[in-house]
């Protein structure tokens, strides 16, 4: 079994390139606990190391979809109608039109791997990791033509915020870096991002839109005119380029000095009632990939216990996760985080110095935001054993059974005997 704070070795810079996705799978397997991986990756050959670790997450994902969906619980929650079918007076007209024109452009081929049913669990076989480990679904951005790549993108820009949109592009420039940075793997690259559609794009029935690659993945959920953003995944390494095509793409800034400014004003009492603890040696986020039926308790400070001016650091610093949906959404998305403020928590693991590696969550009845300092995995000879700001991964959910939509589709399905 592995120890979770055994350093890594670092091989040779020849055979590094190879190596890195080693140490990717362990990094990956750690952060998902120990328990869950008794077996040695060793010095195998490439192949033999993915194809060990294809099956590894072929097999967590497999079993955490044997059991039905039931979303992401805390055992505090007792409350009932929190999505309710409603109304936002916000038209998803431009995203149906968009996803229209994406499925015009495909042809047979691609059409028959990218389209599924609005209840296939498609929505749930998503994962982080690189494209050499884990096998996605659905066409990619480099299986598309110079036309289609831009009618994708007009999809992305339909449903996203620019902010969002700028974000995601970001995003997947850091797989070029990475694809750089390790002598032209066809692990990493900049177009490795998958696209499915479920259900048919329309102005009254359930469907959606996935986006799933390394270090990126979108979930979009329309139902008339409501729109449900999440799982979203979103992370960078490098953090920040230093070299090469993209140099200077820089990522997250915001999330990670927001975060940090909020603890930083925190009382040392509300400090210490926000603090799981303030030792950060290993990666520390919890809903990730196949953590669908996650049950995750409330823990920190509760927004009760902050002065007005805390507060609303707090909800801005939420509202920099949610700016990522288009923006009408994101006032939807908004009212509905502020509406249970009373009912949020904000806790902390790390110090607080300016230089701190930190992992940070934000949890309600409505949202879950996390924010997480990684140890290096694909940057290689820059891994020393602890989280670096180098790389972090952020997540957002929706608790209490609506990832996916999943549950305003129950409520669509049972309302129209489906």
């Amino acid at each position: 079994m592995y120890n979770c704070y055994l350093p890594l070795r670092l091989a040779s810079p020849l055979v590094l390139s190879t190596m890195s996705r080693t140490f990717f799978i362990i990094m990956i397997i750690l952060s998902n606990g120990c328990s869950q991986a008794n077996r040695q990756v060793g010095h195998a050959e490439t192949d033999q190391e993915e194809n060990s670790a294809r099956a590894y997450f072929a097999k967590m994902e497999a079993d955490a979809l044997r059991e039905p969906y039931r979303g992401v619980f805390s055992g505090n929650d007792s409350l009932e109608g929190l999505f309710p079918i409603k109304a936002t007076n916000v038209s998803t007209a431009p995203v149906v039109e968009a996803a229209v024109r994406f499925l015009e452009v495909l042809n047979a081929d691609q059409l028959s791997k990218t389209v599924f049913a609005v209840t296939d669990q498609e929505w749930r076989k998503w994962s982080n990791v690189d494209n050499g480990i884990y096998d996605r679904q659905g066409v990619s951005l480099k299986e598309m033509t110079v036309a289609q790549k831009k009618i994708a993108f007009e999809l992305m820009q339909a449903s996203l915020s620019a902010k969002g949109l700028a974000l995601s592009k970001d995003i997947m420039k850091t797989d070029q870096t990475l694809k750089e940075l390790n002598n032209g793997s066809d692990a990493f690259d900049e177009e490795l991002y998958f696209f499915t559609v479920m259900g048919t794009p329309s102005s009254t029935e359930p469907w959606g839109w996935q986006l799933d690659g390394h270090h990126l993945v979108i979930n979009y959920f329309v139902l008339g005119d409501q729109v449900v953003m999440s799982p979203v995944f979103m992370g960078a390494e490098p953090v920040i380029t230093t070299s090469g095509k993209y140099e200077g793409n820089t990522l997250f800034q915001d999330e990670q000095n927001l975060g940090l400014a909020l603890m930083r004003s925190l009382s040392d009492e509300q400090q210490s009632a926000a603090t799981i603890t303030r030792t950060k040696i290993k990666n520390s986020n919890k809903a990730g990939a196949n953590k669908d039926n996650l049950h995750l308790d409330y823990q920190g400070i509760r927004a009760t216990e902050l002065s007005e001016n805390q507060r609303a650091e707090l909800l801005g610093l939420i509202n920099q996760y949610i700016s990522n949906v288009r923006e009408g959404h994101r006032q939807v998305k908004m009212d509905e985080v502020i509406l249970h403020i009373d009912n949020t928590w904000f806790s902390w693991v790390g110090e607080t110095t300016e230089d701190a590696v930190f992992y940070y969550r934000i949890h309600s009845p409505v949202v879950l935001i996390e924010f997480d300092h990684q140890r290096v995995v694909g940057v290689p000879n820059a891994d020393d054993g602890r989280p670096s700001k180098n790389h972090i991964h952020t997540v957002v959910r929706t608790p209490n059974g609506n990832d996916y939509g999943k549950d305003l589709l129950k409520q669509h399905l049972e309302s129209h005997h489906h």
